[in-house]
C-alpha cells in the first residue's frame, strides 16, 4: 500500500497572495523520491481555530504531515498551539530545546528574548526535530489511530534555507526507516507538445490517459504548450525508467511531429539544438510578438552563436526605416498580410546574413463588430524558397502572443527537422 502525505503551509503571507509557497512544491518534489505519495497541499493562515480543523482533518486522511511555517517567537505563529489543541496534548517545556535555542543566540553573541522561550514548548509526547542554524525547532508528533496506523506529524519552519537542511538531515531519513519492506519509487517523466489542442491530445491517446491505468498518464497546458507526464512507481530509477518508457513511445509514435522535446525541454531549447545540429544561423524579425522570439532564444544556456539576433517592429515607419519593406507593397497588400511578411522574413535574412529567418506580422485589431476572426501571418525564409503561414488571431488575451509565437518557433523547428 502507497504511503500518502499532506503538506500544510502556513501564513497570513500565503493565504492572502503576498508571497508565493514554495516550500510545499519542494517537499512534494522530495516525498515523491522516497515513494511517498502527496494527496493534499493545504494552506491556512494565522487563524488558530483553523489550523485545529486543517490538523485534525490532515490526521484523518494521510499517513504524514509536512507542516511548515508558524514555529516563530511571535504571537501569530501558532503551530506548536494549535498541533496541541488539535491533538489533546498539553504544552510542556523541552529543557534540552530550550539551551540549545539559547546556546544559538550565545554564539552570535546576543541574549536570548525571553520570548524565544515559547519555541521550546512542544506537544506532550513529541520529538525535537533539530535546526542547526536557526532557533525554531521543528516537532515530531505521532497521533494515534484506532484501527489504524497512526499519523505523523513533522513540523518544519518556513524559512527555506532551514527546513530544507532539517529534511535532509532528519525528517527524509525517518520517513525511510518507516516505509514497510523494501524502499518504493515515484519517477516523472514529461512528453512536451505543442501543435493541436489538449482534447485533441487526449483524443489520439484515448488509453493512456484514462484513470487507473500504471504508469499514469497525466495532462496539462501552460501558455499552449502541452505536458503529458507519465509516472511509474518501482523499486529502483531502472524499475521505473522500463516501466515508463514504452509508454513515452507510445506517445511519440501516435503524436509524431506534435512531440518537440522531454522532462525540461522548452521549444526554444529545442531550436537551439537542431540550429547546432544543421549547422544553420537563424535572425527573426517580430512585429505582433514583440521581441518574445528573440528573448526566449536569447535564454538558451549556453549561449547559441547561430541565433544571430531578432529585430522588433512595432510600426510602419520602422518596418521601412528598418528592414526597408518598399512603401508600394505595404499600401498594396497592407501591413497585415502574407505579402508584407514574406518581404520581412527575406529581407531580414539578407540583412542578418543568416541561413534562415522567421518574421511575424503585426496582430490585427480585435473588434467585437468583425464577421470572423482575422488571422496573423508568419514566414520562414530560406536559401530556396520562403514558407507563409497563418494562425486565427482567436483565443484568450493572456496566452495569443505566447501561441503565436510558439507556432512561428515551432515552424523554424519543423524545417530544422524536415527541411520542411
Amino acid at each position: 500500500m502507497t504511503t500518502t502525505a499532506e503538506i500544510i503551509a502556513i501564513g497570513d503571507e500565503l493565504t492572502s497572495g503576498e508571497r508565493l509557497d514554495t516550500n510545499s512544491q519542494w517537499l512534494s518534489q522530495r516525498l515523491a523520491e522516497l515513494g511517498v505519495r502527496t494527496l493534499f497541499h493545504t494552506t491556512v493562515g494565522d487563524d488558530l481555530a483553523s489550523n485545529v480543523r486543517a490538523f485534525r482533518e490532515a490526521r484523518d486522511r494521510v499517513d504524514w504531515i509536512l507542516v511548515t511555517g508558524g514555529l516563530g517567537p511571535t504571537a501569530d505563529d501558532l503551530t506548536r498551539e494549535a498541533l496541541a489543541a488539535a491533538m489533546n496534548a498539553p504544552l510542556v517545556e523541552n529543557e534540552m530545546a530550550l539551551n540549545q535555542i539559547r546556546s544559538l543566540f550565545a554564539r552570535r553573541g546576543r541574549e536570548m528574548p525571553e520570548r524565544n522561550a515559547l519555541q521550546a514548548m512542544f506537544p506532550a509526547g513529541s520529538r525535537v526535530v533539530p535546526n542547526p542554524h536557526g532557533t525554531a525547532p521543528g516537532i515530531d508528533f505521532e497521533s494515534a489511530r484506532p484501527g489504524r496506523s497512526p499519523a505523523r506529524f513533522i513540523c518544519l519552519p518556513g524559512v527555506p534555507a532551514e527546513m530544507k537542511e532539517m529534511w535532509r538531515e532528519s525528517v527524509a531519513p525517518a520517513i525511510r526507516a518507516s516505509l514497510p519492506g523494501p524502499p518504493r519509487l515515484i519517477r516523472h517523466r514529461c512528453v512536451k507538445c505543442f501543435g493541436v489542442g489538449e482534447s485533441h491530445i487526449e483524443a489520439m491517446l484515448p488509453d493512456l490517459i484514462r484513470r487507473g491505468r500504471q504508469p499514469s498518464v497525466g495532462i496539462t497546458v501552460h501558455r499552449a504548450t502541452i505536458t503529458l507526464r507519465v509516472t511509474a512507481e518501482g523499486a529502483s530509477d531502472d524499475e521505473c525508467e522500463h516501466l515508463i518508457q514504452p509508454t513515452i513511445d507510445t506517445i511519440c509514435t501516435c503524436l509524431g511531429d506534435l512531440v518537440y522535446g522531454r522532462d525540461e525541454e522548452e521549444l526554444h531549447d529545442v531550436v537551439a539544438r537542431c540550429l547546432v545540429d544543421r549547422q544553420t544561423t537563424l535572425a527573426v524579425a517580430e512585429w505582433g510578438t514583440g521581441g518574445l522570439i528573440t528573448e526566449w532564444m536569447s535564454e538558451v544556456t549556453p549561449p547559441n552563436p547561430l541565433f544571430l539576433g531578432g529585430l522588433v517592429i512595432r510600426n510602419r515607419e520602422a518596418l521601412q526605416r528598418c528592414l526597408d519593406v518598399p512603401q508600394t507593397l505595404i499600401e498594396q497588400w497592407g501591413e497585415n498580410s502574407r505579402e508584407v511578411v514574406r518581404e520581412m522574413a527575406d529581407r531580414c535574412r539578407r540583412m542578418f546574413r543568416a541561413d534562415v529567418a522567421m518574421a511575424v506580422g503585426p496582430f490585427p485589431e480585435i473588434q467585437s463588430s468583425a464577421a470572423s476572426p482575422q488571422h496573423v501571418h508568419y514566414a520562414l525564409a530560406t536559401p530556396d524558397e520562403i514558407i507563409t503561414d497563418s494562425v486565427l488571431y482567436a483565443g484568450h488575451p493572456d496566452i495569443l502572443q505566447a501561441l503565436i509565437a510558439k507556432r512561428a518557433l515551432n515552424a523554424v523547428r519543423l524545417y530544422l527537422v524536415h527541411g520542411r
